[in-house]
Order: C-alpha cells, then structure tokens, then sequence
C-alpha cells in the first residue's frame, strides 16, 4: 500500500515538531528548577530582570514554542492545510531556540541589549512560519471565523516581539520614551491575550470537536470572539501604554470570551460517540476543562483588579491564573491529545499507508496523564498562593511538583513516539 500525494501533503511533520516540544519540555523544567532552588527570587514585586527571564521561560519557551510545534501537527490534520516542514523551517527553529536562550541570559544579566539583539532571531523565526501559515489560510478547510483567528495571533505576536525589542534596545541604549512598567504591561498583555489566547482560542474550535468527538462548529459567529478580542486587546494594551482607562477595552475582552464559551456550549451539546478505543478517563482533555475554570478566574480577578482597586498581590494572582493556570495549562492538555494523533500519523508514513498496529486512542499512558493532571492541579493553586503570601516554602513546593510533571511530560512524550511501533 502507498500514500497518495494529496493524502501524503496532509501529514504532519515527522521531526520538527517533537524538536520543538522537546525545547519547550527544557524551558518550563527550567523555569521551575529555578523557582524551586531560589524561592525567594520572585520577591515581592514582579518587575525585575530575574523573574522577568523566568517568565519568558514560560511564556516564549513553554507557550510559544509548544504553539510553533503544534502548528506543524494542527494545520494538515485539523485545518486542512499541508505544512511541511522545509530549509527555511529547520532554520526558523534553530533561530528561534538559539534567541530564546539569548533572551532569557540577557534578562537574567539585566543586559537588555543583548534581550534586543536575541529577540531579532526570535521574531524572524515566528515571522518564517507566520508567513507560510496566513498564506496557507486562504486554501485552508475551515470557516473564515477560525481563519482569522490563527491570522491575528500570528500578526499579533509578530507585533508584541517587535514593541518587546524596542522596549529592551530603549533600556539598552537609555532612549525609553515610555513607563518601563507601562510599556511592560501592554507588551504583556498584547503576547498573552492577542497571541497566546487568540491562538487557543482558535484552534479549540477544530480540535475540541476532534478530541470529544462532536460536530465542528460553523457560521459566522466564530467570527465574533477574534473580532472582539482583538480590539479589546489591542485597547488594552494602548490604555496601559498611555496611562488612560482600560475598563472598557476589559469589558469587550470578556465579551470575546463569553462569545467564545457559548461556541464550546455548543460544541458539547453536539456530542458524536466516543472511538471503541478510547477507554476510562481522558486527562488530557480534563487538563483543558481545569484550564477553562482558571480563564474564568483569570478574567474575574483582571476584572476586579480595573474596577475595584488593584494590589501586588492581585497582580500575582492574575499573572498565575491567566499564563499558566489558562494559556500554559491548556497547552498541556492538547500536547497531550496531539502526540498520538503525531505518533500514529508518523508511523503510517513510515509503513508507506499501512495502518499502525496501535490505535492512536492506545498510545497515551493513563497513569502519566493522570499524574501530570494532578500535579498542574495541586501546583497552581500552591505558586498562586506562594506568590500573595510570599511564602518560599509554598513556591518551592509548587515549583518541585511543575518540575515533576515537565519530567513526566517528556518521558510520555519519548513513550509515545516508541509505542506507535509496538504490536497492537
């Protein structure tokens, strides 16, 4: 048996993908290695150049390049799309590692020219695969609604690292026309609302209904939670940027997000019967359910912080509950539910269009997802309340227990790669 050439251009990438999980894997370790061998680093205010290089650790080397690789397995088998890996690929994530770490040792030296120069091999490296993915869009398998989605993230992060480099050659070179912290907080939330959540966002569209199963959503109103949440995010982060009122750009953001959970009501009510193979529990799709309630926490607490008073505490409640209880948890959830499918699908490759002995359903260990459930789910509560409290021995606990499960992760990882060539 043989692979037909249009069915072989909608397989995902053997390789690339799993070297940028891989990194990813590295960097959220990394993180909290860090956390758990200084607890006392944070201190009591966020805005200082160590835990800025912890952050991005996170939020560019955890969310980012988890979102990079997906990409690679998302827009051949749920969009659609082929998207081979090539040259200029390979060499896209070569840069965008190599000025990640660039990055993070600039932060972590408070040497924000080096942040500068790094971040240039970052944003040409998100710009190789943003091109390639708005140009694939047009001939993509899906409603416009969703279309629009991964267009605006991918323009607004390449915006959100461009206002990032000038903000780190401004400090660098001591030419900063803005606040430092004003222009840190719009930079902030343009990355995480406009790319991280906008991406989620639309790719939970395609991939809800795939992993429950259930219908794929339709219709214009898809359209309206990218609509809303771009113009509130880009008002927020103008507001912040300029000292002036964010409350109305906030309230259009949680409107994005009561437009978006009225679609995943929608996509639950339209259930399909579940695969004879998917057996007991699914804890990678409850690791997403876990992150839903934190969005609703995140957006309550970004809420009261606006229209009721704010405090360093509050701040850290925010910033924990929104990147990584939301966006850094949800990524997870769907690693968790996409290496199968990537696994299965590498192997079919491999066979030349035989189907694998083992379902993709089979592939994932109960017992590991499970764990890395638990631990997200015991973790993020304890650095929430580390953080408010300043406790080092609360954030040395959660940071051990988010270590544990980044080793775990990767371990399921490698494991599925190898068990897609094992017997049935």
């Amino acid at each position: 048996m043989s692979i037909s050439a249009g069915r072989a251009a909608l397989l995902p990438d053997a390789t690339l993908p799993l070297v940028y999980f891989a990194g990813a894997h590295v960097a959220l370790a990394l993180a909290a290695g860090l956390l758990l061998v200084d607890p006392d680093l944070p201190g009591a205010f966020h805005y200082h150049p160590r835990m800025i290089a912890v952050v991005h650790l996170v939020t560019l080397g955890w969310i980012s390049a988890s979102i990079l690789g997906a990409f690679y397995i998302v827009a051949p088998l749920a969009f659609g799309m082929p998207f081979a890996a090539r040259r200029a690929d390979a060499l896209a994530c070569v840069s965008f590692w190599s000025g990640t770490v660039g990055m993070v040792l600039g932060f972590w030296w408070a040497a924000y020219a080096v942040v500068g120069v790094a971040s240039l091999a970052v944003l040409a490296a998100v710009a190789i695969v943003a091109v390639r993915a708005i140009r694939g869009l047009r001939a993509a398998r899906m409603p416009f609604g969703v279309s629009l989605h991964i267009a605006l993230a991918f323009a607004n992060v390449l915006l959100a690292g461009s206002a990032g480099l000038l903000m780190a050659l401004g400090r660098g070179w001591g030419v900063a026309t803005w606040s430092p912290l004003a222009a840190a907080a719009a930079h902030a939330h343009l990355a995480v609302l406009g790319w991280g959540v906008m991406m989620v966002v639309g790719v939970s569209y395609r991939l809800v209904p795939m992993f429950l199963p259930a219908a794929m959503p339709t219709g214009r109103a898809l359209a309206w939670s990218a609509v809303l949440l771009e113009i509130g995010t880009l008002g927020i982060a103008w507001a912040l940027l300029t000292a002036q009122t964010v409350a109305p750009w906030a309230l259009v953001v949680v409107a994005a997000f009561v437009a978006f959970l009225r679609q995943v009501r929608g996509i639950l009510g339209d259930r399909r019967p579940r695969p004879k193979d998917l057996h007991g529990r699914d804890w990678s799709t409850w690791q997403t359910h876990a992150a839903m309630l934190y969005l609703v926490i995140a957006v309550a607490l970004g809420l009261w912080i606006v229209l009721a008073a704010s405090s360093p505490a509050l701040v850290w409640a925010y910033g924990v509950t929104g990147i990584l209880g939301f966006v850094a948890q949800m990524v997870v959830g769907i690693q968790g539910r996409l290496l199968p499918m990537h696994a299965w699908y590498r192997e079919l490759a491999r066979l030349e269009g035989t189907p694998p002995a083992r379902s993709a359903h089979r592939l994932a260990d109960g017992r590991a997802t499970l764990t890395i459930f638990l631990t997200w789910a015991v973790a993020v509560p304890l650095l929430t309340g580390g953080l408010i409290g300043q406790s080092p021995a609360t954030i040395a606990t959660a940071a051990g227990l988010l270590l544990a499960s980044s080793v775990v992760q990767a371990w399921h990882m490698a494991r599925i790669a190898r068990g897609a060539r094992s017997p049935a």
